[in-house]
């Protein structure tokens, strides 16, 4: 595994951890920006409950010319299937009889090739010696037996590893052309541009004898070959001339592009997401000690919008600086349902003031280890390796709980220090300590890195087989208010009319997926917490899970389904003294957990319009919201657009 991939591996939160050979240079999709945090009389900051900016997948990050070689894929895609050898190009040949002797040695055939190519598997491309090997190419006529004859005996054309020349289709005029430009220079190369005193002394039989091209094998360059190359080049000499002027064009257009580019340090990316939605006007019972509705949940249908641009940046190859920037309108609407089982994983409120989402940086220590530290985007969310194929709030589930397994958005954690360590193949570890409000200098039970929210934990990925990727899950927070801060279900753990108090909370948790085949994988999550509060006796108990099948491809490649069901985060045991417990708050407070249960089902369809744009249409509905059967069911609908730049 790359260097550069120990420090991508939280951000590539949706990818399957079994897939260790990520690509020498990052690849950035930073998955759920941080969650900025606030409390009252605080410094302004944006509330957790309020933005979860969309991430994307980040394309390969370079400290190269990257541009240049961009713009150099113009003239490769003209020779799909062909790879050129640079030299000279053979001038028109008018004494057909001539033929020299190159008296060339293995360690000259170097400076034939500008881009030699190494021989090894990771190489795209490999001679081929015979054009009857490059199977997919029809020899119709004689320019293809013309050609053939060329490569057999001077290897003058290389072809993809599969043997595959130009896939299912025949050649084309201008591509045959590239093949034959190869073939002139390949030739050219062993014309009369090194002859020796000891050749010019020889006779012409003698000379006829042979020459030495790149393979240090002796070939012979007869009257016939002379022949049918000049008949070629006569016959193709529109094309070859087209190819020249296309060489020169993309090196023009390079020159520019380098003396214009933005940097050859840093990559820019962007995307943004419109979407519609709505929920239908439940009756809810507010407090639950009669049964009785309270209040009716309405919302308005709406139309919103986020955007968010990441700036990506390394300095040596080996490290990765990110900066995030996004705004949005798209607020929760938790208040007006009086649930937070409706919530949206795309939700991102900032009022469209620009607000920085991520400012980490990563590098590596060893080859299989690598640190990541930052006052905004470092959490267990960005740092541990995703397992789930439905994460991703712009491009997965649509709902919130659908995202990941609950316990890992403990503690509202923005900025600290984290770390991948890669123990083998099939085995990795991940942690992280991460603070809700860690620039805040006040009262020290409030913010600032040791103080107020925050969270340490680990996460082991393994692999067991090539198709199963799990992950379990350990972590520790603290909370000073007795709020959990993961978003979603029951976040709670004292009565809102006792006064605060501080919990140590303990979660532990596992999520798996199984890829049974490209078109199908199934999984599921479920997490345990366990709270302890200060200066009170007794604790709180949660758990949570989901199942969920995933369907990648569905009706067209790029496309993915969704199914989940699951409950939604419920306390199950709560043992604080009466008055201070949750569940039955409006009941006096008695010990006790929820009576009821919430069931969680979702569905969604993500269609790829294309590369950049994507349409994902979804429902999902909660039975019992809240964890009460007073509750009417929950109905909650979305279209979202995405897209990147």
């Amino acid at each position: 595994m790359s260097d550069i991939s120990l420090l991508m591996a939280g951000v590539l939160a949706t990818g399957p951890i079994s897939a260790l050979n990520l690509p020498e240079q990052p690849v950035i999709t930073p998955d759920n920006l941080v969650q900025q945090s606030t409390q009252e009389n605080l410094s302004q900051v944006v509330s957790p409950a309020e933005i979860t900016p969309p991430e994307f997948v980040q394309p390969d990050i370079t400290t190269s010319l990257a541009i240049k070689h961009k713009y150099e894929n113009i003239l490769k895609k003209s020779r799909e299937k062909i790879q050129f050898i640079n030299s000279p190009n053979l001038p028109e040949l008018k004494n057909t009889q001539a033929v020299t002797e190159v008296a060339q040695n293995q360690e000259n055939t170097e400076e034939f090739s500008l881009a030699p190519q190494p021989p090894d598997s990771d190489n795209q491309m490999s001679q081929v010696t015979s054009v009857s090997q490059l199977k997919d190419v029809q020899p119709s006529d004689w320019a293809f037996d013309a050609l053939q004859s060329l490569v057999e005996r001077y290897g003058c054309i290389a072809g993809y590893h599969d043997g595959n020349y130009l896939g299912n289709r025949t050649i084309s005029r201008y591509e045959f052309a590239a093949g034959l430009n190869a073939c002139l220079e390949k030739i050219n190369e062993a014309m009369p541009a090194v002859v020796t005193e000891r050749s010019r002394s020889r006779s012409v039989s003698q000379r006829s004898a042979g020459y030495a091209y790149a393979n240090n094998k002796i070939n012979t360059v007869n009257s016939e070959d002379l022949i049918l190359l000049q008949r070629l080049q006569s016959e193709f000499k529109a094309e070859l001339q087209q190819l020249q002027q296309h060489v020169e064009a993309v090196e023009n257009r390079t020159t520019e592009l380098q003396a214009n580019q933005f940097s050859t340090t840093t990559r820019l990316f962007g995307q943004a997401v419109f979407s519609v939605q709505g929920t239908n006007s439940p009756d809810v019972d507010l407090f639950p000690r009669d049964g009785v509705s309270e209040r009716q949940g309405k919302t308005n249908l709406t139309f919103t919008s986020s955007t968010q641009l990441t700036l990506a940046t390394s300095f040596t190859g080996r490290d990765l600086l990110l900066t995030g920037l996004s705004a949005g309108n798209l607020g929760s609407n938790a208040a007006l349902l009086s649930t937070n089982m409706g919530r949206l994983g795309f939700e991102s409120n900032t009022d469209n003031n620009l607000v920085v989402s991520d400012l980490s940086y990563r590098f590596v220590v060893s080859d299989n280890f690598g640190i990541v530290v930052g006052t905004a985007g470092v959490n267990p969310i960005n740092t541990f390796r995703g397992i789930s194929p439905l994460e991703g709030s712009s491009d997965g589930a649509i709902s919130l709980f659908g995202q990941r397994n609950p316990i890992l958005s403990i503690g509202n954690g923005t900025g600290g220090i984290g770390f991948d360590w890669q123990i083998s193949d099939r085995i990795s570890l991940q942690g992280v300590y991460s603070a809700e409000i860690p620039s805040f200098s006040g009262n020290i039970n409030q913010g600032g890195l040791f103080g107020g929210r925050f969270t340490a934990g680990a996460q082991l990925s393994l692999a067991p087989t090539n198709n199963i990727d799990i992950g379990v899950h350990y972590l520790y927070s603290h909370s000073p208010d007795g709020l959990l801060g993961g978003g979603i279900g029951d976040s709670q753990l004292i009565s809102p009319f006792a006064d605060a108090t501080a919990f140590d909370t303990q979660a532990i948790g596992a999520t798996v997926a199984w890829r049974i085949n490209p078109n199908l994988q199934l999984g599921g999550w479920g997490g345990f917490t366990s709270s302890k509060p200060f200066n009170l006796s007794g604790n709180v108990e949660t758990t949570n899970w989901m199942v969920f099948a995933a369907f990648p491809n569905l009706l067209r490649p790029g496309n993915l389904g969704g199914v989940l069901v699951g409950q939604p985060p419920k306390i199950t045991s709560s043992t604080l003294p009466d008055g201070f417990n949750f569940p039955k708050f409006s009941d006096g407070g008695t010990a006790g957990g929820r009576s009821d249960t919430s069931i969680h089902v979702e569905l969604f369809y993500r269609a790829q319009l294309s590369d950049n744009i994507a349409l994902t249409p979804g429902l999902f509905v909660i039975f019992n919201p809240d964890h009460n059967a007073a509750n009417d069911t929950l109905v909650v609908g979305a279209l979202r657009a995405t897209f990147r730049f």
